[in-house]
């Protein structure tokens, strides 16, 4: 089989996981990661591992329980009890307006940079924030009223691609020719520090994504069947989910390299408003790849980042109506969803302006909240997963084994730890 084969091959192979990787890749790697490496060198990349192998499981029993029963795993919680399901509800509907408005002020904040936006809103910041974040918001709702996500769907492969090439690209440039700054560096991740351990748990919060993705992708993972007339065998629907699982992981760990070997030890810290971190990052790139990678970088980056803040507007209301019929199934019946959809799809689109207007202080401060709050709501939700894949109703073929029984108690035990030393401190 020629190269070119194998690559559309192993593409053709890759649904769900990549819509997954192109949901998970964006403010925990573009953000977060970059920041980590920027003020503790090389110290976290220990810390990107430890938090993937904990979350291995939780993430990877949405895409098995659908390939294993045909549907999504909100039916396994219902089959725990409907409190299950309200448990869930509860805890998306109290976390997705600040979690929006935190993509969606990133993504703001790179169309600002790479356009020359800041002169709008008589050259305040924060109003200049606030303006492309509704345009943003509005545009995206058009895309997903009228249906045209579909074309960023199919380029979503494209757009990881060219943004992983980059980064390894500038990686690989940065490791034969840095600065040097990280060499005299005196800064160094310290368990003692409470500010320290604040930082790791925003960093851990949405790294490579909150637990919520699991839903979706287990119905992203239902609908795919649905569209091709069949179910997914649980070993294509396994490498499809570790494909993207393993990549983000190592694109997060390219994104700290890149923060480590730039502005490690070098006196700069990262700006708290999204357009100056944007042009921060963008300098990164320039910087390590020479003048010629700006506008590629520039796509991939803002391409990734709108495809998260879409991906997530979409993910809200979407999963937030399928719950809602599972509830009430004699009042809200699936070919009414469509309605339960944009209803909800307006709610958080008000909720999410209403946030960025009256709260915007930095884009720094948004994701602090969003991601702490992800790192706190994170046992929950492994718990629900863990219930659902466990249970009695799960064919006995498809339940996992005792070491993946073990993995995940630890893991729960782990996050749970993790949880209450964050609200201790």
């Amino acid at each position: 089989m020629s190269l070119n084969k194998f690559f559309n091959h192993f593409l053709s192979r890759l649904g769900p996981g990549l819509l997954y990787a192109g949901a998970a890749v964006g403010v925990s790697h573009l953000v977060q990661s970059t920041q980590a490496g920027g003020m503790f060198g090389f110290d976290l990349i220990i810390a990107i591992v430890i938090i993937h192998l904990i979350k291995y499981p939780f993430f990877e029993f949405g895409p098995r329980y659908t390939a294993a029963t045909g549907q999504n795993i909100l039916h396994g919680y219902l089959k725990l009890g409907k409190w299950a399901i309200w448990l869930y509800l509860l805890m998306t509907i109290s976390t997705m307006f600040i979690v929006q408005a935190a993509i969606t002020v990133v993504t703001a904040g790179l169309i600002t940079n790479i356009f020359g936006l800041e002169g709008l809103g008589g050259h305040d910041p924060q109003m200049v924030a606030f303006i492309i974040s509704s345009a943003l918001l509005l545009f995206s709702c058009t895309l997903l009223v009228g249906g045209h996500y579909v074309l960023l769907d199919k380029l979503m492969k494209i757009i990881i691609l060219v943004l992983t090439v980059t980064s390894v690209a500038a990686v690989i440039m940065l490791l034969f020719d840095n600065p040097g700054h990280h060499q005299t560096a005196t800064v160094f991740f310290s368990f003692s520090d409470t500010a320290h351990l604040v930082f790791l748990a925003t960093f851990l919060g949405w790294m490579p994504a909150p637990l919520d993705l699991s839903v979706w992708h287990s119905i992203w993972s239902q609908s795919k069947n649905e569209s091709d007339g069949k179910i997914t065998s649980m070993q294509a629907a396994l490498f499809d989910f570790r494909v993207g699982y393993i990549g983000t992981a190592f694109l997060a760990i390219c994104f700290l390299l890149l923060g480590a070997l730039v502005m490690y030890g070098s006196g700069e810290t990262f700006a708290a408003g999204g357009a100056a971190f944007a042009g921060q990052l963008m300098n990164m790139y320039e910087q390590a790849l020479g003048g010629w990678a700006y506008p590629i970088v520039a796509i991939a980056a803002l391409t990734t980042m709108f495809s998260t803040t879409i991906t997530v507007l979409d993910g809200y209301p979407r999963t937030i109506g399928i719950s809602l019929e599972l509830l009430f199934p004699h009042r809200i019946k699936h070919r009414n969803q469509e309605k339960t959809y944009l209803i909800w799809l307006f709610i958080i689109i008000t909720g999410t302006l209403l946030i960025l207007f009256f709260y915007l202080t930095s884009m720094r401060d948004m994701v602090k909240i969003a991601t702490v709050v992800a790192f706190v709501a994170a046992p929950i939700l492994a718990i629900l997963n863990m219930q659902a894949m466990f249970s009695n109703n799960m064919p006995e073929q498809h339940r996992p084994g005792k070491l993946m029984w073990l993995w995940c108690w630890l893991g729960v035990t782990a996050l749970s730890a993790c949880s209450i030393t964050y609200l201790l401190l």
